[in-house]
């Protein structure tokens, strides 16, 4: 360990004289020397400072160009918030119209209402004062009756009443059973003429009643651009559209679920518009709902202009028009609204040739019979009733707005034109196939149509067939007479008629059988 602390240290004291040395030989450079570090060191501070400048330059620019992204990114935000906001100002707009529109219809109806409650005054009136003067009459003919004949009101009508049951019952009803057969074999054959004739004339198809629309779609992932971020893209399409979007398992499909037509189309045309482009957020979902909606429109317009030039009907007025339009998908019972008045159009236009009636006349009221369906899913009422105040407005013609108005009997009528229109809608929904009913609808009908034959007095069974177009009854042979049971089968199918709604005719067969039985031995 000695000696290399021994060498370190002459090691030590020679380097240390020959810096003696040196700096005692190199005097005459150090103020040289001492230049160049000087210059050395300005040249490593201004490097430095350069360098500086340059990193808080670089800073400065990238801290820049964040702030100018931040800012595009809120311009953007901005943006969105801006038109979501107009679109709900227009939405809020429409509604106040359909409010005001809405606002002033009731107005008129209560208008029509009072005018009529002030007329069903005056006729009470009336009415009350000819009541009081016809009792008055009346008492004064019981007074003189009384003083002639000796006998009370009650006991003059009881044998009046008697006389004239016991004379004229058996007769009555022979009258009528002779009359009705009379009326119906004149009836039957010129009205089987007309009306067979009529429907061989006439076809058409027939369309299924959807309340939904199926989208095909590529791929499965495009399920989770239509859903979008936390559902941002199905409730702004739901809330666009006013219809169910029904995203499931189902492989390669999206369904739209809505009971208004024209808001199902207009769903059906913008969803297909998304997926094909693939750019699916709130923003372009209110684009393509948009423009759907003028296409629908624009599809409203035209059908609704052919329609009425294929028909003749060329001064028919636009709202009239419309409506047809908008028939085109509405569906009804499994039939199409629209093919359905086309179709009672050309029925009623050969009725009224057979009947020598003005054919174009009838072809304009089965034409716009039903078009009030179009407006029966947005306005209180009925159909008949809706399309029937439209055609007023416009200025139809009575004979048509009675025609729409009256082909379900609702309103009293005044021309053969309603009756046409009747029978022509009841040969649409009676065509076979033309219709299509629940099976539970079905047999409840069934049912009812049994039970009410047998709650007649005298009927022993009774049973629905040939699809509820017939009702066979089995009389009591006992309890009921030939007469009789003539008189029970009317009034069984006079029951049918006020309670049961049904297409066509319903046929009440009546069997009376008597059965006498012996036994050889």
């Amino acid at each position: 360990m000695i000696e290399p602390v021994s060498i370190g240290i002459g090691a030590v004291a020679g380097a240390l004289v020959g810096g003696v040395a040196a700096a005692m030989l190199g005097k005459g450079k150090e103020h040289k020397l001492v230049e160049e570090a000087k210059a050395d060191a300005e040249r490593t501070k201004q490097r430095a400072i350069e360098e500086g400048r340059a990193e808080l330059a670089r800073m400065k620019a990238e801290e820049t160009e964040k702030l100018l992204q931040q800012r595009k990114d809120m311009e953007k935000d901005l943006k969105a918030q801006q038109e979501e906001s107009r679109a709900a100002e227009k939405r809020l707009e429409r509604r106040e119209d359909l409010l005001d529109r809405k606002l002033s219809m009731v107005e008129r109806k209560e208008q029509d209402i009072e005018r009529m409650e002030e007329k069903r005054k005056q006729a009470l009136a009336r009415a009350e004062a000819q009541e009081k003067e016809m009792e008055a009459m009346v008492k004064e003919e019981r007074r003189k009756l009384e003083q002639i004949s000796g006998l009370t009101p009650e006991r003059a009508k009881q044998m009046l009443l008697e006389r004239v049951e016991s004379d004229i019952a058996a007769e009555v009803s022979e009258m009528t059973i002779r009359a009705l057969n009379r009326a119906k074999e004149n009836a039957d054959v010129e009205s089987r003429k007309i009306i067979l004739n009529t429907i061989q004339r006439v076809a058409s198809e027939t369309v299924a009643e959807n309340t939904v629309a199926t989208i095909d779609l590529s791929n499965d992932d495009m399920k989770g651009r239509i859903i979008g971020r936390e559902g941002r893209n199905i409730r702004a399409f739901e809330k666009a559209t006013g219809v169910d979007v029904i995203v499931d398992d189902t492989p390669g499909v999206v369904v739209l679920s809505c009971f208004e037509p024209v808001r199902r189309e207009i769903a059906r045309l913008s969803m297909e518009k998304l997926v094909s482009d693939g750019r699916i957020h709130p923003t372009r979902i209110e684009e393509a709902v948009d423009k759907s909606k003028k296409e629908v429109e624009a599809l409203i317009e035209k059908t609704g202009k052919e329609v009425s030039v294929e028909y003749g009907c060329h001064d028919l007025h636009p709202r009239l028009r419309e409506l047809l339009g908008r028939l085109r998908f509405r569906t009804s019972y499994g039939q199409n609204v629209l093919n359905h008045s086309k179709e009672v159009s050309n029925v009623c236009a050969l009725l009224a040739g057979e009947l020598r009636l003005d054919v174009q006349l009838a072809k304009r009221c089965g034409l716009l019979h039903d078009c009030g369906k179009a407006l029966d899913q947005e306005m209180e009422g009925t159909h008949p009733k809706i399309g029937m105040d439209i055609a007023k407005e416009v200025g139809e013609r009575q004979e048509v707005w009675e025609a729409i108005g009256g082909h379900h009997g609702d309103i009293e009528i005044h021309s053969l034109y309603p009756i046409l229109v009747q029978v022509a809608d009841a040969i649409s929904a009676a065509r076979p196939g033309a219709r299509r009913e629940s099976l539970e609808k079905y047999i409840q009908r069934m049912k009812r149509l049994e039970e009410i034959a047998v709650q007649r007095n005298g009927v022993e069974k009774a049973f629905a067939i040939q699809a509820g177009r017939e009702v066979r009854v089995l009389a009591k042979a006992d309890e009921l007479d030939d007469k009789a049971c003539h008189a029970a089968a009317r009034d069984i199918a006079q029951q049918i008629e006020k309670e049961l709604t049904y297409p066509g005719e319903v046929k009440v067969t009546m069997i009376r059988e008597s059965r006498f039985i012996e036994y050889a031995r």
